[in-house]
């Protein structure tokens, strides 16, 4: 007798639980930093390493990166949870930074000029530099979302991008060449409109799938792990991530992944794109 088929749910993406370990558990983990990578495991994200922004009310920030010697270079990315009446009329103090938010948990009111927009789980929104929004939790639950930051590198003759909201229920996979399928990408941004100078996409490999070679190439990357688990290449160590994991890979560090399974392993990227590498300060 066949088993009816299951009917898709909604994507499932992790959101940190905070909280505290207990006086026994063990202190080892499998955090690490290192010149190439850093991996932030979700066991890191715990109450005590929050921060507070300016302008936000009953918000909370898990802040994985931010420019620093030695660490990410080009962007900023926070885990925000925005209580039940929280938010904020001026999130973005920083008029060079243009943003991502994606929505991992609840829903949020995010409001671009007088446009209001129901950001709900899987809720995606590009906000470019100098744009006036603001972002209200409405709802009885809190909200989670990833805010992913970064100095926008205007170029003359080329205009800025405009500010969109989608959500990645309504943004189609694209399949890496010969892999069936295994290993895709979502990209909510057209790779080849060179206005963007980052892109923040959503890839997935299937059980099975692979990254087969070591990637090596001028990309700074933010990883966010979404789903599941997957050993990953970080320069000359082969780590076991799971999802809530957070890496950091300097831009040259080589990279492969292999998705064991037993389910799909998803995660939210990060990567700078389209734009001369910098030989000196006046150009940044």
């Amino acid at each position: 007798m066949s088993t009816p088929a299951r009917a898709e749910s909604k994507p499932p993406y992790y959101v940190p639980r905070g909280g505290l370990p207990g006086q026994t558990e063990l202190t080892t983990d499998r955090a690490v930093f290192t010149e190439a990578y850093a991996v932030l495991p979700r066991g890191t994200m715990r109450d005590i390493v929050t921060s507070l922004l300016p302008h936000w009310e009953n918000t909370r920030v898990w802040i994985i990166a931010r420019p620093l010697s030695g660490f990410a270079e080009t962007f900023s990315q926070y885990i925000v949870e925005v209580s039940p009446g929280g938010g904020s009329d001026r999130p973005e103090l920083d008029t060079g930074a243009e943003g991502v938010l994606f929505v991992v948990g609840g829903s949020a009111v995010l409001t671009i000029g007088e446009t209001r927009h129901e950001l709900a789980e899987g809720g995606y929104a590009y906000l470019p530099a100098g744009t006036a929004w603001a972002l209200h939790n409405e709802s009885d639950a809190p909200a989670t979302f990833h805010w992913v930051r970064k100095a926008y590198q205007a170029v003359d003759g080329i205009e800025p991008p405009e500010a969109f909201v989608t959500n990645e229920s309504e943004v189609e996979g694209n399949a890496m060449p010969d892999t069936n399928g295994a290993w895709s990408t979502k990209r909510f941004v057209d790779p080849t409109d060179v206005r963007h100078d980052m892109h923040v996409t959503i890839v997935t490999f299937e059980p099975g799938g692979v990254i087969p070679f070591p990637e090596t190439h001028i990309m700074e990357h933010g990883l966010y792990v979404l789903e599941g688990k997957a050993m990953y290449l970080l320069n000359n160590d082969w780590v076991e991530v799971q999802e809530g994991d957070f890496m950091w890979l300097r831009a040259f560090c080589p990279q492969a992944c292999y998705a064991g399974g037993p389910g799909r392993f998803r995660y939210l990227l990060y990567k700078d794109v389209n734009r001369h590498a910098t030989l000196s300060r006046q150009f940044v």
